[in-house]
């Protein structure tokens, strides 16, 4: 049988049962292989269950950089019986299974052709340890051993991180290691080692940190000034609540009296966490919360009472497929159109997509500034793909010198000074009005605030034409906040192209490496990235300059090619959806196999170029 053999690029995923301590020990593995400088991107699969049931661990080791997810398994450590038959067969062709071999398993089960290694995990943790849950724990510890044998990774950087992770718990670091070692020594002596798929030291790196999204937004939300988190748990964004009030009690404490300069509420419900939200933010505090899909809609008639009463408000999304308890631990970017016009009457709502954990800790920050400048509720949708799986990025930068804009907030030496004030006044023609603070002034700048009509100085009419004045200038504001939303990226292709591609958030990484496979063929694409909504001028004009745009999305109804037809005035038909939406991240090859399907019928073929000899290949 041929077996794979591939050095820095190769996919190997873990089935584990959940509650196994698995996942300590399987991200173990992934950081010693980037420890080793070859760069790797890990992924949770795991379902909605509880203990006892399945989960998975995938993670992709590619020098080249490339950190979407492939698809398919070099590699299966199959520590799941229940699982088995899905596991087995998800093994690419001339790949590798590795399992617990302490129980025989019928010949049946396994395929001709993959190479088989069987270790007998349960037999070798029952002679060496009593405790149950010892046995459990070590077993994970010693298949990293066994691997970093079969793979050769260099297991004194698996030490090393064993070492840092035990710092100060010197009595769990000696048997992590004595463990570690022993499956190392086991693989040595009785598997095929070393296998076809080898981890070689690579220097590709650089100084790339392993990050995850939710706490990268948690630690934007404090350099951007917020002291004020109010939310209810919900999957898949909870960890970025806990990581605020981690890094608040790091760095939100003052030194002198210890007191807290922050205020972490969890509500009662959704509704609730939005409301106390938008009474921070009435008072001059930044605020913001964070949720899911589902999360929104319960918050949708304060969104809207934020809207029309214009009061700052930061609202992350870390979207997850499918509403209520249907799919919490799957992703999708499906909560686009509900974001853009949450809430009843006319609304629109800016929104920002991170691509990564280090856009998710900048926009996170940018959010806030944005909020108070355009007095309106602000959306980052990140997704369960950037918010809970680590992931390299570049390392976050801050400048220090930057200061939080507040927009326009009148103080009592300007309301002194004789300055003009009506809350819903548009003195600049931009759309946004000036505010004052509760308590600025005891005499001026006072104004009660209500989601219903009023005229320009906040007095409560049902005029028709104070309605229409309003929303009007509500319109003009929208247009005014193209100009503080992160500007898109366009990738021209390496030669002019009638055809191009727009992609968003989590869908950027396997975008970046689909647009590398068609180069590789001669076939180009000018790609835009979409960073925020609204959508400034330059993402209409890219549709515009080309025959026809594919819209690559993570849902199944093409809510971004939507929100372009219904913002940007374009035809339809000059838009076509690459939809990918069964929960699990979208790949490289799935975008690259449907757009070259719809090229093909637009009679795109590859360039022909001349290759040794003098024969031609595509």
């Amino acid at each position: 049988m041929k077996t794979l053999q591939a050095t820095n690029d190769f996919v190997i995923k873990f089935a584990n049962v959940n509650g196994s301590g698995s996942a300590s020990a399987n991200t173990l593995f992934a950081k010693s292989i980037a420890r080793m400088g070859v760069p790797v991107s890990p992924r949770n699969i795991f379902p909605s269950n509880i203990q006892g049931l399945p989960t998975w661990y995938e993670v992709r080791v590619c020098e080249a950089g490339w950190n979407a997810r492939r698809g398919g398994a070099d590699l299966m450590v199959a520590m799941n019986p229940q699982t088995w038959e899905k596991d087995v067969a998800e093994v690419t062709a001339g790949g590798y299974l590795f399992y617990d071999s302490t129980r025989p398993m019928p010949s049946g089960k396994f395929r001709d052709d993959i190479l088989v290694i069987g270790m007998p995990l349960t037999e070798i943790c029952n002679a060496t340890y009593t405790d149950p849950r010892q046995r459990q724990l070590f077993k994970n510890i010693i298949y990293v051993g066994a691997l970093s044998a079969l793979l050769g990774i260099e297991l004194a950087e698996v030490e090393k991180l064993i070492a840092e992770q035990y710092k100060g718990k010197e009595k769990l670091l000696e048997p992590n290691v004595k463990a570690l070692r022993m499956g190392h020594e086991y693989a040595l002596a009785k598997l095929p080692c070393p296998l076809g798929l080898q981890v070689r030291r690579a220097d590709k790196v650089g100084d790339k940190v392993f990050l995850e999204g939710n706490n990268a937004a948690a630690l934007g939300a404090v350099f951007g000034g917020a002291t004020v988190c109010a939310w209810y748990p919900i999957t898949p964004s909870s960890s970025m609540a806990e990581a605020f009030a981690k890094h608040c009690r790091k760095y939100r404490v003052d030194k002198e009296t210890g007191k807290n300069n922050f205020a972490i509420v969890q509500a009662e419900d959704e509704l609730a966490s939005i409301g106390m939200v938008i009474g921070a933010a009435w008072n001059g505090a930044r605020a913001f919360t964070c949720t899911s899909g589902p999360g929104i809609s319960l918050m949708s008639e304060f969104i809207g009472l934020a809207y029309f009463a214009e009061i700052p408000a930061t609202l992350v999304n870390v979207q997850r497929a499918g509403p209520s308890t249907g799919m919490p631990t799957r992703t999708q970017q499906s909560d686009v159109l509900l974001c853009a016009y949450a809430s009843h009457g006319d609304t629109k709502h800016p929104i920002l997509f991170p691509q990564d954990a280090k856009e998710a800790f900048e926009f996170t920050a940018d959010a806030l500034d944005i909020a108070d400048r355009l007095q309106t509720p602000v959306f980052v949708l990140t997704d369960l793909d950037i918010g809970m799986n680590e992931r390299l990025c570049d390392p976050l930068t801050w400048d220090d010198a930057r200061t939080y804009d507040r927009g326009k907030v009148l103080t009592k030496e300007q309301l002194d000074a004789g300055a003009r004030f009506g809350r819903y006044l548009d003195v600049d023609d931009d759309g946004i009005t000036y505010r004052t603070y509760p308590g600025t002034h005891p005499s001026r700048g006072s104004f009660f605030t209500r989601g219903t009509s009023r005229d320009r100085y906040a007095r409560y009419t049902e005029e028709g034409s104070a309605y229409v004045d309003n929303m009007e200038r509500l319109l003009r504001k929208f247009e005014t906040a193209k100009h503080y939303m992160p500007k898109p990226e366009v990738r021209p292709g390496a030669k002019p192209s009638r055809y191009g591609a727009i992609y968003y958030g989590s869908t950027a990484p396997a975008m970046e490496e689909a647009l590398a496979l068609f180069e590789a063929e001669g076939i180009h694409l000018d790609a835009l990235r979409v960073r925020a909504f609204p959508f400034q001028d330059t993402v209409i004009d890219f549709v515009n300059d080309h025959d026809h745009v594919f819209v690559i999305e993570q849902n199944r109804d093409g809510q971004l090619r939507t929100l372009l037809v219904a913002e940007g005035a374009i035809d339809p038909s000059r838009l076509g959806s690459v939809l990918h939406f069964d929960g699990t991240p979208i790949t490289a090859r799935f975008i690259h196999g449907d757009i070259a399907k719809r090229l093909s019928a637009l009679q795109v073929t590859p360039l022909r170029r001349t290759v040794a000899g003098g024969a031609s290949g595509e």
